[in-house]
This record gives structure tokens, sequence and C-alpha cells, in this order.
């Protein structure tokens, strides 16, 4: 069985010679980790800049269950703290229904992170 190869976020020091893991946060305060399934898709959402590691799902989990980090997750949609809408203040009524609102309708991504 061929192992499949998570391109995984690290943090490096200055010198290039240590990585560290980048740990994140479910929107519900979960910690996990994150793989992606290719470097242009890590790239794409961290910035072509992301230092990454290769490395296979059993690999991650054995490195992140002393941790105490139990949840992986691939290919993320959404990297980010949630995007809050400001009320529009001085409408005491509603809009008719079917009318154009300005606000953008809500995305619901699989999972949102946010790296600490």
């Amino acid at each position: 069985m061929a192992c499949v190869v998570w391109h995984v976020p690290v943090t490096t020091t200055g010198t290039g010679s240590t990585a560290a893991l980048r740990l994140f946060r479910m929107r519900n305060g979960v910690r996990c980790a994150v793989g992606f399934s290719s470097p242009e898709a890590l790239a794409a959402l961290l910035g072509p800049d992301q230092a990454y590691t290769e490395l296979g799902e059993a690999a991650l989990r054995n490195l992140t269950r002393p941790l105490g980090v139990d949840t992986l997750v691939l290919d993320p949609g959404l990297v980010a703290p949630p995007v809050t809408t400001p009320a529009t203040v001085g409408s005491a009524t509603p809009a008719p229904l079917g009318a154009a609102t300005a606000t953008a309708p809500a995305s619901t991504p699989t999972a949102r992170l946010q790296h600490r």
C-alpha cells in the first residue's frame, strides 16, 4: 500500500537547520495540524514563502499525538478568523422580500482555522 504524502507547514530557524510543525486551531478552539495534497495548494493558501515538510498521515499523527492534537485537516478551505459584517446603523425597517441587500452570502468552508 502506497503512503500518501502530505505537505505540512513548518516554521524554521533563521539558519533553516531546525523545523517545527505549525499547529492551528479550528473555529471551535480545537487544536489541529493541517496538511496539503500538493505544494501548490499549500502556497495558494499560506503563501509562496511558507516552508513545509513532506510527511505521511501516520507520521503526522505520531508527531502531534503527544502534544494532545488528534485532529488533522487535509486541504483546509480557509485559514483566517471569521469575518463579520458590520450592522447597518439607523435601519429599523426590514428590506422587502426579494430586495438586494448589502451583505454577502455566508461562506461555509469545511474547516475554519486560525494560526496560533
